[in-house]
């Protein structure tokens, strides 16, 4: 090293120098050294250029005559070397084959072990062919050192060439080595037939009985992680009978006192897998596993806080599993003050999940106590868990309420905000039993500024109407706001009105006039438009029906602590101590495996998958949730282009000019047809170039080819594709519109000639595939423009096509306009409004309402946008469109 930094000095100079190539020589120097020392040395330089993305390639052959040594520090430095280039140089790694095979024979057992070890990470398919051999040979070598390296081999060696290691019997060989005289070697076993079994779908692992006891006799000799896997392999046995399971057990549950946390939890997933199999008469067996499984689990929590947090989300499985585990446990779940808030926050479900008539005194002073926390996420958790437990327990119910109207009395605006949401589930769950406090709850509805919060006092408000005197009154200052509101809030003020008025008709009267007028006529949400108009028609037509429809009793909510499905649950709990358990997902989840073996099979399937697909989605145009046919069987047909003369004969040298424009795949193209009327020579090739315009368009290419070669008396077409060049945008004139316009210049490059013209670009090309709007996105973007920046219009003598919606939706299909709903006027009768949504390739987005009247053949159209410069463009695209 100091030799290297010695180099470092000198003049700038050395910056032009080869010194890459310099050093490269110096290092095959050293590595072809007589001296040891040096040659390993010289091979660390290399790992550690490697290492920093310098490419030694060009060492290779020099690094790989290195490994023709019995030191093993230098063999495991070359084998790094190889593995790493393996992928990007499979034919240089072919050369160490000769050198993998010789150091499998090798009397070193370690250079044995390292040979077969890297000749496995080398995943290089030539290379297999070269490692069944030597394989094979370690699968059954003398050493247990070597026979463990080598069962994992297999496994990795199954990853990239399934049908070779059945075919050479390398999965029997894996039985054989679970009957194996070294713990180690077991373990290793069946952590490879154990991996197998995942990659390929299949179980290989075949636990027989006398397989059954070699696994137990091996669990007490491997090391930790050996027992994992081989504990892992057990949970995933069937016992045959009770007797079965409960000698299993017993020779598991020493492992509960293990110092590895993972070896505790693969235990606890072992004896709860089984206690299934006890069967209802072992309840004294039962008893016995309950109390054992209870230690280990609390000593967990007194971990490190990331494996509390991974302990706590199985735990979280196992008390909805055997809640009565840790049933005397739940002092230990309280929480801490150094705490992290993931800690917290599972620490409180498992507090919910366990939670008795006995314990409730102690865990409501614990969670009144959080309740006064400076996290906020915290406090809101810990006043919904109250609620929660109120919710749970029936006779615990009025000692929560009680909790709950203290917190509201402390005024902290997020403790009452929280409060509101839980007392209205709390209401739910045990109707007209503790309404007496609803008093208390409206003197606090200043503080409530949240959606959810607010949703739930009007809830009570509507619900309760008849005992609360000014019920109107309160409901009327949260109509104030009505339109600013969240749409969850704007729905239960829609819905509580109603109730009231159908309790107190001849007071809400005009009330419930002005909220259905909001929630028709002025709102753009169309659900709170739908529920709008059906109590308009049950209250016009029916109000005793619109009685029992709203006023009607609710079903009572259920307690959803242990809210996990049964068979899920089972799923999860025979994945402890996995990401399954920590997600609460079952692994086909988040893990995609893909099996080498059956992938033909795999893509038949999803072949199908997809016809079945296309066939449930083949629904007709009326489906309000249709975005404008964005199924790929569904491809609209390409608008047949309109040309327009854009130049004439006496101008282009003797050429009529013809222009238009689409798009093709959010490509823009511009169409030309060239009529050669009087010129003798023959149009071939062209140059074009287009000025600076408002849409920042240029052609991709400027030759344009005509083939064959245009000639006289003869026509033919060229298509020019455009682009988006920023330069190319033209400034906004002041106080003037943008011009629609392109200005060309094209050159006759046969004559010469140069001819200018313009033609009026059609904005319709210029909207992208992109452009399909979902309809929560289009009503917020719709709002969030002022009415100011709205474009009207109205087009007459419309053709047939035009006047029925249907059609006009497949009409705008082609051109990227996509449908977001309909709706029909209220109180205009045979008035209907249609929404579209465009966005151009440049990303502007443009919104547009259309109005039809039955029987009549004009359609007016409002458009908003916030480009408004580009905002008569669009409109005059819609109203071009819509004459066609």
């Amino acid at each position: 090293m100091a030799k290297m930094l010695g180099k470092e000095g000198g003049s700038d100079s050395r910056f032009f120098t080869t010194q890459k190539k310099g050093e490269m020589h110096e290092l095959k120097l050293e590595l072809n050294s007589t001296d040891r020392s040096t040659k390993v040395d010289a091979v660390k330089k290399v790992i550690a250029s490697m290492t920093v993305g310098k490419d030694v390639s060009m060492l290779f052959t020099d690094v790989l005559n290195c490994a023709q040594t019995g030191n093993i520090e230098l063999k495991k430095l070359v084998y790094l070397y190889l593995i790493n280039y393996a992928k990007s140089q499979p034919e240089l790694t072919l050369l160490a084959v000769n050198t993998f095979v010789k150091d499998a024979s090798d009397p070193n057992p370690l250079i044995r072990a390292l040979a077969v070890r890297t000749m496995g990470c080398i995943r290089v398919d030539r290379i297999t062919e070269y490692l069944c051999e030597p394989l094979s040979r370690a699968l059954r070598d003398e050493d247990p050192y070597v026979r463990k390296t080598a069962a994992v081999c297999v496994a990795k060696l199954y990853d990239i060439a399934p049908d070779l290691v059945q075919e050479r019997g390398f999965l029997q060989i894996l039985h054989d080595l679970i009957s194996d005289s070294n713990p180690s070697v077991v373990a290793n076993g069946v952590a490879a037939l154990s991996e197998i079994a995942e990659t390929s779908g299949r179980d290989v692992m075949k636990i027989t009985a006398s397989v059954l006891q070699k696994l137990l006799a091996a669990l007490n000799e491997c090391t930790e992680w050996g027992q994992v896997f081989i504990l892992d392999s057990l949970a995933k046995y069937s016992p045959a009978e009770a007797r079965e399971a409960e000698g299993i057990i017993e020779r598991v549950t020493p492992r509960l006192q293990h110092a590895n946390s993972a070896v505790v939890m693969s235990a606890v997933k072992v004896i709860l897998s089984y206690m299934d199999s006890l069967g209802n008469q072992n309840t004294d067996a039962i008893r016995n596993l309950t109390r054992k499984l209870a230690p280990p689990l609390v000593t967990l929590l007194n971990s490190e806080p990331e494996i509390q947090y991974v302990a706590l989300r199985n735990i979280n499985l196992i008390v909805q599993k055997r809640p009565n585990i840790l049933e005397n446990e739940i002092k230990v779940f309280f929480c801490k003050y150094n705490d992290p808030i993931y800690v917290k926050m599972e620490k409180l479900e498992i507090i919910i999940k366990l939670v008795s008539e006995k314990n409730i005194d102690q865990v409501l002073l614990e969670l009144k106590e959080y309740a006064t926390e400076v996290d906020v996420d915290f406090v809101r958790k810990s006043v919904s868990a109250i609620g929660r437990c109120a919710v749970k327990l029936e006779r615990a119910a009025e000692r929560c309420i009680g909790v709950l109207l203290e917190l509201i009395q402390t005024k902290v605006n997020y403790v009452v905000q929280e409060s509101v949401i839980v007392i209205k589930d709390i209401f739910r769950r045990y109707p007209n039993r503790y309404e007496s406090i609803i008093a208390t709850l409206c003197d606090n509805l200043d503080t409530l500024d949240e959606p959810l919060a607010k949703a739930s006092m009007i809830w009570i408000i509507g619900e309760y109407a008849e005992r609360i005197d000014n019920a109107d009154e309160l409901l009327d200052t949260f109509l104030e706001t009505f339109e600013e509101e969240d749409p969850a809030v704007q729905l239960q003020l829609l819905t509580a009105t109603v109730k009231c008025f159908l309790k107190n008709p001849e007071d809400t009267q005009d009330m419930v006039q002005r909220v259905l007028d909001m929630a028709t006529e002025e709102s753009d949400n169309p659900d709170l438009r739908d529920r709008g108009f059906i109590y308009w028609r049950l209250l016009s037509t029916d109000p005793e029906a619109a009685k029992m429809v709203v006023l009607g009793d609710k079903p009572v909510i259920e307690d959803d602590t242990f809210r996990l499905e049964p068979s899920l649950l089972t799923t999860l709990i025979g994945q402890i101590a996995t990401l399954s358990s920590v997600y609460h997902k079952p692994p086909d989840a988040f893990v995609i495996r893909g099996a080498t073996d059956v992938s033909g099979v795999y893509e038949d399937e999803e072949e199908d998958d997809e016809e079945e697909y296309e066939d449930e989605n083949d629904v007709g145009g009326g489906d309000l949730l249709d975005m404008g046919g964005l199924s790929v069987q569904d491809t609209p047909a390409a608008p047949e282009v309109q040309l327009k003369q854009v130049c004439g004969a006496d101008k282009s040298g003797g050429f009529d000019i013809y222009a238009g424009f689409r798009q093709t795949n959010g490509s823009i193209i511009m169409d030309m047809e060239f009529n050669n009327i009087s010129s003798v020579t023959p149009l071939s090739n062209l140059a074009i170039q287009l000025n600076k315009n408002a849409f920042g368009l240029s052609p991709v290419n400027q030759q344009i080819v005509c083939n064959p070669p245009i000639t006289q008396g003869s026509s033919g077409r060229s298509s020019v594709e455009l682009t988006i060049t920023p330069n190319m945008l033209a400034p906004s004139p002041a106080g003037q519109p943008l011009s629609p316009q392109l200005q060309v210049a094209i050159k006759n490059m046969a004559s010469g000639n140069v001819f200018y013209f313009a033609a009026d670009f059609s904005f319709e090309a210029f909207f992208s595939p992109e452009g399909a709007l979902d309809r929560s996105a289009f009503i917020e973007a719709w709002k969030s423009i002022d009415d100011t920046q709205e474009l009207y219009g109205t087009v007459s003598d419309l053709p047939p096509s035009s006047i029925d919606i249907d059609q006009v939706q497949t009409k705008f299909k082609p051109y990227n306009i996509f449908f977001i709903a309909r709706r029909p006027v209220p109180n205009a009768e045979g008035q209907e409004v249609v929404y579209f949504s465009m966005r151009t390739v440049s990303g502007m987005d443009f919104m547009a309402e259309l109005t039809f009247k039955q029987g009549v053949n004009a359609c007016k159209v409002c458009l908003k946008t916030e480009n408004s410069a580009y905002g008569g463009f669009a409109k005059a695209a819609l109203e071009s469109l819509l004459l066609k």
